[in-house]
């Protein structure tokens, strides 16, 4: 029997998956099955719900439907999730039709601007920009730093909370949350900070201007923040804070954590 230190050693592709297993390489399974569009948990188990994923997966890319992941099917599920990805991608371009944004100057350059290091993580989208997914949940490039990664995780977790004003300020697990107190919620989860704020309190938080990873844009009546390339807004989350379009910064004062 497999200890959970000889399970945890395994790569992805090294090793036939099927139900009751877990390890790093089925919770990469796990995130490719999400972006191919399945709704699982991404928890590194191999239950009921990743099986019944990858049947589907299975009858879709015509392999043998037995619900196990041998070696040789895994880049198959690989590519198959990054042409998903791609495609998604490829719709938001179309989607975001580029407007000249009069808040903006022209000559400053990108205003959302993203980027990194060398990716350390296996688990992430390519590129410097984050993808929202089928489920409202948004997956981190690899190239992001660890922070970045804690940030949409945390903010996943909330992501179809509905509004609740006030909600996330009292306690961190709440009903609902507010426009702060969903970005506290989120920062929080990077170990970025330890209480929530509301609005008017970021417009000095952090540093002055916008970030290369995450930019937080306050005023005394709303805030949200852009985290590499995708925005986390109350506004205008119909259903998922996660948003693809991006809105006037005019009138908010920008912010970023140290360092991102």
């Amino acid at each position: 029997m497999l200890t959970t230190e000889t399970a945890a050693a395994y790569s992805y592709g090294e090793r036939t998956l099927a139900r009751g297993m877990s390890g790093k390489d089925v919770r990469t399974a796990q995130v490719l099955l999400r972006r191919t569009g399945a709704s699982i948990q991404i928890d590194g188990a191999f239950g009921r719900g990743t099986h019944r994923a990858l049947k589907r997966f299975e009858r879709s890319a015509e392999l043998r439907r037995d619900g196990r992941l041998t070696p040789e099917e895994a880049p198959t599920l690989r590519t198959k999730a990054d042409e998903a990805v791609a495609e998604r991608r490829s719709l938001q371009a179309e989607a975001e039709a580029p407007q000249e944004d009069p808040a903006v100057d022209p000559t400053a350059g990108d205003p959302y601007p993203t980027g990194g290091s060398s990716p350390t993580d296996p688990i992430g989208v390519t590129g410097a920009k984050a993808v929202v997914n089928p489920d409202g949940t948004a997956t981190a490039p690899a190239s992001a730093p660890q922070e970045v990664k804690d940030i949409i995780a945390a903010g996943n977790e909330i992501a179809d909370k509905p509004y609740k004003y006030g909600g996330g300020h009292g306690k961190w697990k709440d009903s609902g949350y507010d426009c702060s107190g969903s970005v506290s919620y989120a920062l929080h989860g990077a170990g970025l900070l330890d209480s929530s704020m509301p609005s008017g309190g970021f417009t000095s938080w952090g540093d002055a201007g916008r970030g290369e990873w995450v930019t937080i844009y306050a005023h005394g009546g709303h805030m949200y923040m852009v985290v590499a390339g995708i925005r986390f807004d109350t506004s205008g989350a119909k259903p998922s804070r996660w948003q693809t379009k991006m809105r006037s910064p005019s009138g908010f004062t920008a912010r970023h954590p140290a360092g991102l």
